[in-house]
């Protein structure tokens, strides 16, 4: 190709204020439209949204808010190796007919050394147990309340402890924690070493979200980000998470690619990887990776991402999902797309789907939720969280995450730092989300999201024409002018 041809012939990178979903004949009511999808090939959701990997949207709070109204959180990885594995065990904690990850305490640690383990898990009752884990008794903040912080557990502890066996129902369950007036039900094997914990908190939150993605084991479904290069850090989280995802700016890179192959062979996890962009890069996923149970596509449309800007390079989140989709059909395989970059609303998440994606990644828009991580601050009068890019100053400075962009640009800023407006609960979003999809897909006649690839028609925008699609020619309240 001449350079002429380069520029005259090059492709349209559309993305979503290029284009609109066409109305088309319907036989469903938005109310009646199913929107649960995939992440990956085993991990199927109730509602398609992800949180992004960053260290102002997804930690613990972030992953189990989302998992619990259905959908998914990938817990940042701009932290020690030891911190990533310890969100990840308080969401795998979170809801559990059995806790198996149990935390347990030695009959000889003091009472101030056991408040300050209390606050650094957040749990508030511990099987106190000897050197061979057998179960000597249970100690919970009723028992230290007050008490002489230099007291020893075995001092304070309940030594006559109600247990249960592992064949144990959640029946069973209910009635001896009813019977016995107890929070804490430890499960223990017939040496007495302990191989649960049964909390009746755990019990009574099972019906309070039932649209909730939860494992074999009832736990809520978590993911974490990863480097492909640190397989340490893969391995520490692949004993708790149900997925991985690989976090780099530009996944279709010759060692990334090799990095891969070795990081398959060494987890049981599935692995999403990513980001990428084109067909190419998509098709080279497909058939030079085995087993890979997800593509994350985009590169350069966040909110807080720079990448385009300074590099020039890029791919538009909805121009990446069509390419990625297109070689997903072409070869006959059965891979989620997961469409990040660039969503601000529902309309754009119904526009990603109807390009092929099975989930939609966003951080703009959960990084103003209550559980986001970031600070909650008060401008002129309104609530803000704080939020910043992967790429950014900011994210920098805690140096964990340097290798998502490539070595060249440590050197130079791909993000920037701000303030989102705060949005309330992740509760609230997936049902404002939730509503607006389904009012979309009821416009084009879709009754899922199967459908919803094969049945939605694009037109194309005009600048213009965006402009008309939004509220004008009126003064709106409080602003002053026209928007």
């Amino acid at each position: 190709m001449g350079f002429r041809d380069k520029l005259f012939k090059a492709v349209q990178a559309l993305t979503f204020n290029d284009v609109l979903l066409l109305p088309g004949f319907t036989t469903v009511e938005p109310s009646e439209v199913d929107v649960r999808s995939r992440a990956t090939r085993k991990v199927r959701l109730n509602v398609p949204f992800i949180s992004s990997p960053m260290d102002t949207v997804t930690e613990s709070d972030m992953a189990i808010a989302l998992a619990r109204q259905g959908g998914l959180g990938v817990l940042h990885r701009n932290c020690s190796i030891e911190a990533e594995v310890e969100m990840a065990r308080r969401v795998k904690r979170a809801e559990a007919l059995i806790i198996r990850d149990v935390v347990t305490v030695g009959p000889d640690i003091t009472v101030e050394e056991l408040l300050r383990l209390m606050e650094a898990h957040n749990i508030h009752g511990f099987p106190v147990v000897e050197d061979d884990e057998r179960l000597i008794g249970i100690v919970t903040a009723r028992d230290v309340r007050l008490a002489d912080p230099s007291l020893r557990v075995r001092d304070v502890m309940t030594r006559n402890v109600i247990t249960a066996g592992e064949d144990i129902t959640l029946e069973e369950a209910k009635r001896i924690l009813h019977r016995e007036r107890i929070e804490k039900l430890p499960i223990v094997d017939k040496e007495g070493r302990v191989r649960g914990l049964i909390t009746m908190r755990d019990i009574t939150l099972k019906g309070t979200y039932p649209n909730a993605i939860r494992d074999e084991e009832g736990r809520l479904i978590c993911a974490a980000a990863i480097s492909p290069f640190d397989l340490p850090r893969a391995k520490a989280l692949d004993k708790y998470v149900d997925v991985l995802v690989t976090d780099v700016a530009h996944f279709h890179n010759r060692n990334c690619f090799e990095a891969a192959k070795r990081l398959l062979k060494e987890v049981s996890a599935e692995v999403v990887v990513g980001n990428i962009g084109t067909y190419e890069a998509a098709e080279d996923c497909i058939t030079k990776l085995d087993g890979i149970g997800g593509l994350r596509v985009g590169i350069g449309s966040g909110s807080i991402c720079t990448t385009s800007v300074v590099t020039r390079a890029g791919s538009p989140t909805l121009f990446a999902v069509s390419q990625a989709a297109d070689a997903v059909r072409d070869y006959g395989a059965d891979i989620p797309i997961i469409a990040d970059g660039g969503i601000r609303n529902p309309g754009d998440v119904a526009v990603a789907l109807a390009m092929g994606a099975s989930s939609t990644m966003m951080g703009n828009v959960f990084a103003g939720c209550r559980e986001s991580p970031g600070r909650l601050v008060a401008l002129e009068g309104r609530y803000y969280k704080e939020y910043y890019g992967m790429g950014s100053a900011a994210a920098k400075r805690k140096r964990y995450a340097l290798d998502r962009y490539s070595q060249p640009s440590k050197t130079i800023d791909e993000g920037v730092e701000g303030w989102v407006p705060y949005r309330g609960t992740v509760a609230d979003i997936v049902s404002e989300f939730v509503g607006g999809l389904q009012a979309a897909m009821g416009y084009v006649g879709a009754e899922n999201i199967t459908q919803m690839w094969e049945k939605a028609r694009l037109a194309l925008v005009t600048e213009r024409g965006a402009d008309e699609l939004k509220p004008h020619d009126i003064l709106l309240p409080g602003s002053g002018r026209s928007p």
